[in-house]
């Protein structure tokens, strides 16, 4: 039997852990003081304040969303420049696979940090609220496509919505899975 103590190690660890998760809560923290700021100044401004309440009447990802979303392209473009929490934004970046060097495609989402996609989750979850038939389960359905990324993110994203109770959501994927003992219960 060894006298090695683990206890070091682990403190050391513990210490470690905290100062890299300091550095997440600080750039989440500058992104709750300043999450789409440039919404509130032109050239957005005018155009948001003209189309906001007609999206607010349609379905996200229908036709006529997406129609009216096109009207605003000048606004959106200047949007996803200065708000990094939109896959657009890494739309003209190349992004190179760690496994595959020669290869580069389109960055969108791989050129996100993780931080960038909680601002993102948290801003979809936040559109349900503004939408009359808004639905997260829905909206991640949709980006999955519109976006290009596969169930397991989808899943990480259904799990927290539903998990801390984060935006309107009426499809099946979010809401409680029944378990024998809540059946029971109610029997």
């Amino acid at each position: 039997m060894s006298d090695y103590d683990s206890r070091e190690d682990t403190e050391s660890h513990i210490g470690q852990v905290r100062n890299y998760l300091a550095v997440i809560f600080h750039e989440i923290a500058k992104r709750y003081e300043g999450h789409d700021a440039s919404k509130l100044e032109e050239p957005e401004k005018a155009t948001f304040d003209k189309v906001t309440p007609l999206l607010k009447g349609l379905t996200y990802g229908s036709e006529e969303y997406m129609a009216t979303l096109a009207t605003m392209q000048e606004a959106l473009n200047h949007h996803y420049a200065h708000n990094r929490h939109h896959p657009e934004h890494f739309k003209g970046t190349r992004w190179t696979s760690p496994g595959k060097p020669d290869q580069h495609i389109s960055a969108g989402m791989l050129g996100m940090t993780l931080v960038d996609l909680i601002e993102m989750f948290c801003d979809w979850c936040a559109a349900t609220e503004r939408h009359r038939d808004g639905d997260i389960g829905k909206s991640i359905n949709l980006n999955m496509k519109r976006f290009g990324f596969g169930e397991t993110m989808a899943s990480i994203m259904v799990n927290t919505a539903q998990t801390y109770s984060m935006g309107r959501c009426n499809c099946r994927a979010c809401r409680p899975v029944p378990t024998p003992s809540t059946t029971e219960a109610k029997q």
